[in-house]
């Protein structure tokens, strides 16, 4: 799903609609446009994604022989999939290079807070569930509150309760499900978020989430200004394969890792001012 525009400066998105159905000629002309175009592209799609599709994302990347092309499938839920392309959409109006901005997703995530509000949690299998949990959801009524990303919680809904949120001020962007429930927009203010704002249901969600009967949420910073400092006050180096600057142990254009005599470089966690 792609979210519009968090401001006049982002840009926009392509989505690579139905590649898995379409002829491969024709997807495979569609990419090659895009790389001419813009140089370089980094594809993000959830780990619900259908492995067909997948499997025509890295086909498509091999028969082009290019390694401007990035797939990145971060273990997020799908609307803070959505997030981080939009994001990433806005760097892509800054002075980063193509290595840094693609390898700016893995220090994103980091700073996503995504869950859900899910009527049942018998089928969920992305986050521990114990079996008091398994029984109440059998209960008619029972609602869940998971937070799925950067540590798994789950509580059961009811007064008073609520999930650890982050330790700095976000937005809150709510996707409404077939679940009729107020707790995750209720959620803003025990976070002391800067708004709450609604999206509609990415189509990947009850997939992921094991169940239609849910409202995803995410927590996440829209300022653009703090997106850059937190990407910029990484350190940079080189990838020692193709030579693109990247932040973290791993290009993603090329997937190298810095030679063994080298000590992988964690990516550094810095709280937005």
């Amino acid at each position: 799903m792609a979210l519009p525009a968090q401001d006049e400066r982002t840009m926009p998105a392509v989505v690579l609609a139905g590649i898995d159905r379409r002829p491969l000629e024709q997807a495979l002309t569609e990419l090659h446009a895009l790389v001419e175009q813009y140089g370089y592209v980094v594809v993000i799609c959830s780990e619900a994604t259908p492995e067909p599709v997948v499997r025509r994302l890295y086909t498509l990347r091999s028969l082009l022989e290019s390694d401007r092309i990035a797939l990145f499938r971060p273990a997020l839920p799908p609307l803070g999939i959505a997030v981080l392309a939009r994001q990433l959409r806005q760097l892509a109006s800054c002075d980063l290079s193509p290595g840094v901005l693609g390898s700016a997703g893995r220090l994103l995530t980091h700073y996503l807070h995504a869950g859900a509000v899910l009527g049942s949690v018998a089928k969920l299998d992305r986050v521990p569930v114990g079996l008091k949990a398994h029984a109440r959801s059998w209960v008619p009524g029972s609602q869940f509150a998971v937070l799925a990303h950067p540590e798994p919680q789950l509580v059961r809904v009811g007064p008073g309760v609520t999930l650890k949120g982050p330790e700095f001020s976000t937005w809150l962007l709510v996707a409404k499900g077939q679940l009729q429930s107020e707790w995750a927009g209720g959620l803003g203010s025990q976070w002391g978020v800067h708004g709450v704002r609604e999206a509609p249901l990415p189509a990947e969600s009850p997939v992921w989430w094991g169940t239609g009967r849910m409202v995803e949420f995410c927590g996440y910073l829209a300022d653009l200004s703090v997106l850059y400092q937190l990407v910029t006050s990484v350190r940079q180096t080189s990838c020692h394969w193709c030579g693109l600057d990247v932040i973290g142990d791993r290009c993603v254009f090329c997937s190298a890792t810095p030679p063994a005599h080298e000590p992988p470089r964690a990516l550094e966690q810095r709280t937005p001012a």
